[in-house]
């Protein structure tokens, strides 16, 4: 039977990073869901242009809003990474759909695990990164 090895404590250092890390897409997602909120005739070409009806706007930035509150609170985060991670697929789908490059909604998730990562010693416990012997 394997063991799950406890993972190292994390530094200060790496806890910070982490934080630091995880508030990057935080403020991304808050930054488009306020721009989708202020300039809503313009968010509604971006939506037109990604073959989305008129009424998909709200919501979906509702759920945006939502996925990136549960992420940033540190009880639920775990959860909120989980949602993202959803969120982001459906992002990269829509790229993939149109033809478009879809690279920022990868790495967009990528910070996301990350930050979680360094921040949070459950995350290390469920992947942990080995040494070569």
């Amino acid at each position: 039977m394997n063991q799950v090895s406890a993972p190292l404590p994390a530094s200060n250092k790496m806890v910070w990073a982490g934080r630091i890390v995880s508030a990057l897409p935080v403020l991304l997602f808050l930054f488009t869901t306020t721009f989708g909120l202020l300039k809503p005739a313009l968010a509604a070409q971006g939506f037109a242009h990604y073959s989305y009806p008129d009424g998909a706007m709200l919501p979906i930035t509702i759920v945006e809003i939502l996925c990136a509150v549960v992420y940033a609170i540190p009880r639920t985060s775990v959860l909120g990474a989980i949602l993202l991670t959803g969120y982001l697929g459906g992002a990269t789908a829509t790229h993939v759909r149109v033809g478009e490059p879809f690279l920022f909604p990868l790495i967009v998730g990528i910070l996301v695990w990350l930050g979680l990562y360094l921040r949070d010693a459950r995350v290390r416990a469920l992947v942990p990164l080995r040494t070569l012997p």
